[in-house]
């Protein structure tokens, strides 16, 4: 079947949009971190105050634009260490304090068979819904069983987003319903729902060894990465560093499967599917909630 068309509608998740206006300042500060550049500074390059920059990337971050410098630039500061350096080490040094109480997504997952993956979908139905989040706009996609996609892009590129997504399971009939995913989008970027009792149930669509992959990723901790070799190791294939970062790259549950904690050996920040700003975003975010934790 041809990739359904993406059709706008009003949002039903009633999350800030701040994204916009905190990309932009991550790519000034990604670019030009030795430079240290001032809140004013940022401020006026996004064309606000920098009193309501302070505010609107704390309230989204829970700690301060120097802060969030500080956290998302790790990796020009200090390359992480291939086994697992917490990401916050640095920091620490820098004068952040550090975690207190620690949040996690849990997840609890199950893995369609071998015939369902190669079926591309056939007989399948995935609902599907836009959503505001701390990253921009998310894509829910969900089966009776559970979340099986979630996918991100910028204003004006969710067609592209939603035909990507719907490539991967072509055959599956595909409904668009954000009344079905509004939940989902709650449970995923509130970490006051992030409760061990109740974990978010998950579905995989994929081949087994990128299901091997995928559950490696769910392993990693919140504040923690870990290398594209290592987890190779971890899954038995310690030559096959390659085909564990194409697995990555496929990875149809961004952010709940954190791809974005998988780094390159020297601990840089590789490629990511939905943009290296997102991925920065997404560490950064991390670093906030771990901090909030701290502060609570």
């Amino acid at each position: 079947m041809n990739a359904p068309t993406a059709i706008l509608q009003k949002d039903v998740t009633p999350l800030g949009a701040d994204y916009e206006i905190v990309r932009s300042v991550i790519e000034r500060i990604s670019l030009d971190y030795r430079d240290q550049p001032t809140l004013e500074e940022l401020a006026q390059e996004v064309g606000t105050s920098p009193t309501l920059l302070q505010k609107t990337f704390t309230r989204w971050a829970g700690l301060s634009p120097k802060a969030f410098l500080q956290a998302i630039t790790l990796d020009n500061a200090r390359r992480l260490l291939d086994d697992g350096m917490p990401l916050l080490d640095a920091a620490f040094e820098l004068g952040m304090s550090g975690p207190g109480r620690l949040h996690d997504l849990f997840v609890t997952h199950e893995a369609m068979s071998p015939g369902d993956y190669k079926s591309r979908g056939k007989g399948l139905t995935i609902r599907y819904g836009w959503h505001r989040s701390p990253f921009g706009q998310a894509l829910i996609m969900a089966t009776d069983r559970g979340l099986a996609g979630l996918a991100f892009a910028d204003t004006g590129e969710e067609a592209v987003a939603l035909a990507d997504m719907a490539g991967r399971w072509p055959n599956a009939h595909y409904v668009e319903d954000p009344i079905a995913t509004h939940p989902y989008a709650q449970r995923i970027f509130d970490p006051a729902r992030w409760r061990p009792e109740e974990p978010l149930r998950v579905v995989m669509i994929g081949s087994d060894f990128q299901i091997r992959v995928w559950e490696a990723l769910l392993k990693i901790p919140l504040g923690r990465a870990r290398s594209y070799s290592r987890l190779a190791a971890e899954i038995g294939r310690p030559q096959a560093s390659r085909a564990v970062g194409a697995a990555i790259g496929a990875n149809p549950l961004s952010f709940v499967v954190p791809c974005h904690r998988a780094l390159g050996k020297s601990g840089a920040l590789t490629g990511y599917h939905w943009g290296l700003t997102r991925k920065r975003a997404m560490l950064g975010w991390e670093a906030g909630q771990l901090g909030a934790g701290d502060a609570a």
